[in-house]
């Protein structure tokens, strides 16, 4: 499947109601502690990778992956070497 553009993305995030689409920054290594959001997130990885735990389950993504979270939803982030970047359209909670 091939990746969209940041602007093919922020479209059709943007037609699925999303409020809001960014491109996020990582440094190599670095380490988020368990957390919450309140609002929604879907988000796809453009480089790096990324350790993301969800209820003690941990997902490793990398470049071409996909990943979303509901508003509240506890999780944890962990950075690879190279740091990572990726974009992310986030929904408000109503």
């Amino acid at each position: 499947m091939r990746t969209p553009s940041f602007d093919e993305f922020q479209t059709q995030a943007l037609r699925q109601g999303f409020d809001e689409v960014l491109t996020r920054e990582w440094a190599p290594d670095a380490v988020v502690a368990q957390h919450t959001h309140p609002f929604a997130v879907q988000a796809l990885m453009v480089r790096g990778q990324l350790w993301l735990t969800v209820n003690g389950a941990t997902q490793h993504l990398r470049a071409g992956d996909r990943f979303s979270l509901e508003p509240e939803v506890p999780h944890a982030e962990r950075y690879g070497s190279e740091g990572a970047t990726f974009w992310v359209a986030r929904r408000s909670a109503s």
